[in-house]
């Protein structure tokens, strides 16, 4: 929808004559390079995308993954479907909070350097105030602020908002009947509890063979420019930094975020994993009370769940530990994006690697859809959940109105209902 026919209450964040850009403007846009000043005007674009997106993306990264599509893609046209599951592959490829990397990602393609800047820390700061305040409440009271009702009415939300975007970005990225099959694999095999990892990589492995025995005449690797082999050089010396990060054992918080966002692969679930290694078993600087209810709170506030860190570091050493702590986690997502990003059009361009990327983003699809699937179960729990659910997903998909007010909504509807 162009700008000039779109109600305000679709987009908060639309204004009078944007709107999607065509396909010949978008890829002159993409010609610019990252390391030039970006055209007029769009640092602040990106500021203002990511800080409201910081404010209002509840539900983890794949509803983060669903709402980007619907802002960037859909009424922004700043990228193509193909453009966004491409750096969706190769947020996928490399360790790190996946939806704060996309937001560095789509802000560096948009703005250049200092896009990915602008876009990662707009990104984490309001969550990063949101989890400060929180934190510092539970210290005085020692319990966790009631959410239950917020979530009652948000999950059910954010189930439709990420259906809408693995049927959007299924579009793009099922381009034939294998890629369709190694998607269904990724879904059923996820449910079954096998490594996301394991999934991403190995059947992005196997669909990259299956093209290059069937292409044996095409060109099986991609040369690389001087530029390239340094560039290559760098990934390759900062992968040995991080194996050199993960054997090493700290005292240092800073240090001890910094490694942890340096190696971890997999979200949530996983950083518990790393957070009570850490501080409960091997410092025993938390209680597992503690580090569960900074998960928690990661979990139910908007932006990424890596913010958890952000009131770990508080409980441990105040505002200072907070920052630390915060600084620490991210600051490697911003390194690893700024090294991969330039990448990213090479790879397309292989044969090998092209298909490596397709079989990535078709498994990555695979696993939202899972995860989906998962948060139903836990959401849909009562014929009001099913209504909020269903009722968002016509208003998405029949009359485009904004998921934001979809997620502001649901919340309300869910302290009204007091579950």
């Amino acid at each position: 929808m162009h700008g000039d026919q779109t109600s305000p209450l679709l987009s908060p964040l639309h204004r009078n004559g944007e709107g999607k850009l065509s396909a010949a403007q978008r890829g002159e846009d993409n010609k610019n390079s990252p390391l030039q000043p970006p055209p007029a005007g769009r640092v602040w674009e990106v500021a203002q995308v990511f800080l409201w997106l910081g404010l209002t993306a509840f539900g983890g990264p794949a509803a983060h993954i669903g709402l980007f599509r619907e802002e960037v893609v859909t009424r922004r046209g700043w990228l193509s479907d193909e453009e966004f599951l491409d750096l969706l592959g190769a947020t996928n490829l490399i360790p790190g909070p996946n939806s704060t990397e996309m937001a560095i990602h789509i802000g560096y393609v948009r703005a250049g350097w200092r896009g990915l800047i602008v876009g990662g820390v707009c990104f984490i700061a309001p969550a990063f105030v949101i989890v400060l305040a929180l934190a510092a409440l539970y210290a005085q009271v020692g319990t966790l602020p009631a959410a239950q009702s917020l979530l009652y009415g948000i999950k059910p939300v954010i189930i439709a908002v990420i259906a809408q975007a693995v049927w959007g970005l299924s579009k793009a990225a099922v381009k034939n009947r294998l890629l369709a099959v190694v998607a269904l694999a990724a879904f059923g095999l996820s449910l079954i509890g096998l490594n996301e990892l394991l999934l991403l990589f190995g059947l992005g492995l196997l669909y990259m063979a299956y093209k290059l025995i069937r292409h044996p005449s095409r060109p099986r690797t991609f040369a690389l420019s001087a530029g390239g082999r340094k560039g290559a050089l760098i990934v390759l010396l900062a992968a040995l930094v991080g194996l050199l990060l993960s054997a090493a054992a700290f005292d240092n918080l800073f240090l001890i975020f910094l490694k942890i966002g340096s190696v971890l692969y997999g979200g949530g679930y996983v950083l518990l994993a790393f957070l009570r290694s850490e501080f409960v078993g091997r410092l025993g600087w938390l209680t597992q009370q503690q580090l569960l209810d900074a998960v928690a709170i990661g979990q139910f506030t908007p932006g990424p769940l890596f913010t958890s860190a952000t009131f770990v570091g508080y409980i441990l050493q105040g505002v200072p530990g907070a920052l630390l702590a915060t600084v620490g986690i991210f600051l490697p997502a911003f390194m690893f994006v700024f090294l991969v990003n330039p990448f990213i059009p090479r790879l397309r361009r292989s044969v090998g690697l092209g298909a490596l990327l397709d079989g990535v983003n078709v498994a990555a699809l695979g696993l939202m859809a899972a995860v989906a699937g998962q948060l139903a179960q836990a959401a849909l729990t009562d014929a009001l959940t099913l209504a909020l659910a269903a009722g968002a997903a016509v208003l998405l998909i029949r009359f485009k109105i904004n998921s934001t007010w979809l997620i502001l909504g649901g919340a309300l509807i869910g302290l009204l209902a007091g579950r």
